[in-house]
């Protein structure tokens, strides 16, 4: 399983925009052919701070979800809502197994 977890630092005063922004990414998601968990974490000690947990069956399917056209609107939305620029680090899911 392909894992991504993108670490998002958000402005303070974008923290809600952001927030309904994800939201609408998300339902989307996990829809898609291949998603497996899309997961919206945020801090509790830092409230601007979200990962977003993104499990895919394989690479290719998470390489399509970047060419959706709801991940394209919540990529545009929220460039001007980062503190600093989102950084998403590759994980190997081994369990649960696909």
């Amino acid at each position: 399983m392909h894992v991504t977890l993108v670490h998002v630092h958000v402005k303070p005063e974008c923290v809600d925009a952001f927030i309904a922004a994800t939201h609408a990414n998300h339902a989307a998601s996990v829809l898609e052919p291949g998603n497996r968990r899309f997961d919206v974490l945020r801090d509790p000690e830092r409230p601007g701070h979200f990962i977003l947990y993104e499990a895919y069956a394989s690479a290719e399917d998470a390489a399509a979800h970047k060419q959706t056209p709801h991940y394209a609107t919540w990529r545009d939305s929220v460039a001007e809502m980062m503190a600093e620029p989102r950084r998403g680090v590759p994980m190997l899911g081994l369990y649960p197994e696909d």
